[in-house]
């Protein structure tokens, strides 16, 4: 399950991207710590769905777009 944590860092960072949003803006707005913000962005860490709802409304989209579709995986 390594390749899920990656593939929604990935989608995760390209959201971001797209809201012009820096990596140190989410995580304040997240009240997660930058430096694991980078973590989650790279998936070197799991992160609790609590998580990724607090991201995905930070980035004004569903939970469900920031995760990759089983083909990816």
């Amino acid at each position: 399950m390594d390749n899920l944590a990656k593939a929604l860092g990935e989608r995760i960072r390209a959201q971001r991207k797209a809201c012009r949003i820096s990596q140190d803006a989410l995580a304040l707005a997240c009240s997660i710590d930058r430096s694991y913000m980078g973590r989650i962005e790279r998936g070197e860490v799991n992160i609790t769905v609590e998580k990724l709802y607090r991201i995905a409304c930070e980035l004004a989209c569903e939970p469900s777009c920031l995760l990759p579709p089983m083909s990816e995986l």
